[in-house]
């Protein structure tokens, strides 16, 4: 039997979209039972497990990092109604099918082999964490750092396959954050029949909303890669009723922000009376700036490609936010490196090729070894 694909199987099947506890539960056990590691589960439940470097207080350290929780799963993806009940498991034609098989506990058990296998050089601190809150905003990764969790270096765990060329796994240096915000804009409610004895708040946000269509997307480049963001309005909400002068509309942001940089958002309400700017998430975007890790990581993953006879690897941008960008801007060196594939996780078909996750493997395993 495939051990990795048991362990993946053994995780997608506890439920954690709600509750992390149990997945929790299963990964410390193995952790303790599997390693000789220092494991700890702190208030909010993120498992951490470290192998210290023996006698040098200067080790650096290199951390395997993933996240337990997902998303809520489909009817289809459990034995129960709705969202109660197991998460349905199934191996078949290669891959494990399942709510989180991608996104992304077959990475994470991936992480877990290669953190007990591997043999990392004198003087390097090996550790592995498993957040929680991730699909959330990162609150397991937030609260981590809060309590001193600074890696020198981190391989997060997230896709990254099939981003250069189909049937590779590349090496992600930068990926893009995500700020979500708000322009609120107030008027004056009147009698529709009588508009010019109110002030339309609609009409204010329509202006401030021109303001938004004529800011330049931010961008930057990261080794060689362009990252280029984005900027979109995604709702807007105003008024109650048809014969009415809003005194209120609300339009909502969507804007992909890149490292370094964010659109002048405040312009929109600086130009505009009354209209305020609200933000109600900013999930920061990640950038490796270490030369020696990124290049080393790469080097890695093609030999490992090299050996299954696959195509080369890539250093490649990836579009979403992850734990990366709250660890990046902590002070760590982040690269993101994982099975999954774009448009496999999130989606009731949700599956990963065990290939694959064993292709991860290696790479991890190789990565902690490797000298920076």
């Amino acid at each position: 039997m495939n051990e990795l694909a048991d362990l993946t199987e053994k995780l997608v099947a506890i439920p954690s979209h709600e509750d992390e506890a149990a997945a929790g539960d299963a990964i410390e056990e193995w952790l303790r039972a599997e390693t000789d590691a220092r494991v700890e589960r702190d208030e909010v439940g993120n498992v951490i497990a470290r192998k210290e470097a023996t006698g040098d207080p200067d080790a650096d350290a290199l951390d395997f990092v993933g996240h337990h929780d997902v998303v809520p799963p489909a009817e289809r993806q459990t034995t129960g109604d709705g969202n109660a009940g197991d998460y349905v498991v199934e191996r078949r034609d290669g891959r494990i099918h399942g709510r989180g098989a991608a996104d992304m506990k077959g990475a994470v058990a991936a992480c877990m082999l290669a953190f007990r296998d591997a043999e990392p050089p004198a003087g390097r601190e090996l550790a592995f964490a498993s957040f929680v809150g991730e699909e959330v905003g990162g609150e397991g990764a937030r609260h981590a750092i809060s309590e001193g969790f600074a890696p020198d270096r981190a391989l997060v765990a997230e896709g990254s396959t099939n981003y250069s060329k189909p049937g590779v796994t590349d090496v992600v240096v930068a990926h893009k954050g995500r700020r979500a915000s708000t322009l609120v804009a107030r008027g004056t409610a009147a009698h529709a029949s009588e508009p010019e004895a109110g002030e339309n708040a609609i009409y204010r946000a329509s202006d401030a909303i021109d303001v938004v269509r004529r800011l330049d997307a931010p961008g930057a480049t990261v080794f060689g890669e362009s990252v280029t963001g984005s900027l979109a309005v995604t709702m807007v909400h105003g008024g109650e009723t048809w014969n009415v002068v809003p005194e209120r509309c609300e339009v909502t942001i969507d804007e992909r922000t890149v490292p370094g940089d964010r659109a002048d958002l405040a312009r929109a309400a600086d130009a505009v009376a009354g209209v305020e700017w609200e933000v109600e998430q900013d999930l920061p975007p990640m950038a490796c700036g270490d030369d020696a890790f990124a290049e080393g990581a790469l080097a890695v993953a093609r030999e490992a490609h090299d050996e299954l006879g696959l195509d080369a690897p890539e250093h490649v941008v990836k579009p979403h936010a992850t734990d990366a960008g709250w660890l990046a801007e902590a002070g760590t060196e982040t690269l993101v490196c994982g099975a999954s594939e774009p448009g496999e996780a999130h989606t009731d078909t949700e599956s990963v090729g065990i290939d694959v996750l064993d292709r991860c493997y290696r790479i991890y395993a190789g990565v902690a070894e490797r000298a920076f």
